[in-house]
């Protein structure tokens, strides 16, 4: 059965649960509200809920389909929201979503994929009835800020892992498969951006739109949500930032070091061109040769050799070439 949790709230309090085809829920108080929530529903779980709540057939399909981008429709008096969820599960960003239907007197949620359970949430707000007596649109704000609240771990450990790179990118040159990091990390920064621009276009609906189900005193609540959104996206964006700069500076350093090494063989290359030149013109067979007979040209031509050697070895030195 997918039906997580499903009760009836009387002024912020549980007060009995409720099935999907409960008909008592046609006829809820004014100050009472039904509050279900699912996870995974098959297709005439879907169909029940929707017959006694009267949701609108594409916003139930919708529902169903757990690959939507974040969105908000209005069908007549009715809110329909798509949130999609991340979280970090071990050392990737498992991607889910969470379908929000508020209506009159009853909010209903329908989790797909990885999206984490609402049992905590809900258990919070039960022991603090004065925030549940706010009605569905508190629960819609809360569930939302759970939501947003799973993305900042997801930041804060793609941040250190990047500061760590950067660390290590200033004290030594980065590996191949640091540099493969660099890119993987780069990949799930791209789709979490993805993921947190529909958001962002949901939480502007809230604050800026006049939406039903929705009054002006939950208005600051979803102002601090969006809040909260555009935090992480400026996080993100200076994340982004950092790992380009980290990448740029690594490539740049790189050739350097390539230069450096290209420098050092071509001065080593001309200190041993010296002796190679001599040695080679003087070991040519030919009788008639000058120096050929001298008695002290052996010991001349070394001291040759070891000069001009000496003397291209400090010149090189001195324009840091070695």
């Amino acid at each position: 059965m997918s039906v997580v949790a499903a009760f009836l709230y009387h002024e912020g309090k549980r007060l009995r649960p409720v099935t999907l085809i409960d008909p008592a829920c046609e006829h809820i108080a004014k100050d009472d509200f039904v509050w279900i929530g699912l996870s995974q529903p098959s297709e005439s779980e879907l169909a029940d809920i929707a017959g006694n709540y009267g949701l609108h057939r594409l916003a139930v399909e919708d529902a169903g389909n757990g690959h939507q981008i974040s969105k908000l429709d209005v069908y007549g008096d009715q809110l329909f929201i798509v949130a999609r969820t991340a979280h970090l599960e071990g050392d990737h960003i498992a991607y889910g979503s969470t379908a929000i239907f508020l209506g009159k007197n009853f909010i209903i949620t329908v989790r797909q994929g990885s999206a984490r359970s609402h049992s905590e949430l809900r258990a919070h707000l039960e022991i603090t009835p004065e925030l549940l007596r706010e009605g569905p649109d508190y629960v819609l704000h809360a569930i939302l800020d759970f939501i947003v609240d799973g993305y900042f771990p997801i930041v804060e450990a793609i941040e250190e892992d990047v500061l760590k790179m950067e660390q290590r990118m200033l004290a030594a040159f980065l590996t191949r498969e640091e540099v493969t990091r660099i890119f993987t990390l780069r990949r799930e920064l791209v789709r979490f951006q993805r993921v947190l621009g529909p958001m962002l276009e949901v939480g502007r609906k809230l604050v800026n739109l006049q939406l039903p189900r929705l009054d002006e005193a939950s208005k600051p609540y979803f102002r601090d949500l969006l809040d909260h959104m555009l935090r992480v996206e400026s996080a993100i964006t200076g994340i982004r930032d950092i790992l380009i700069s980290v990448f740029e500076a690594s490539h740049l350093l790189e050739q350097q070091r390539q230069g450096a090494i290209t420098r050092q063989l071509a001065a080593w290359a001309a200190i041993l061109a010296v002796p190679t030149a001599i040695a080679g013109i003087y070991g040519m067979n030919f009788e008639n040769m000058p120096e050929l007979k001298t008695q002290w040209g052996y010991f001349v031509i070394l001291g040759v050799i070891a000069a001009v050697c000496i003397g291209l070895y400090i010149r090189f030195k001195r324009s840091h070439w070695l």
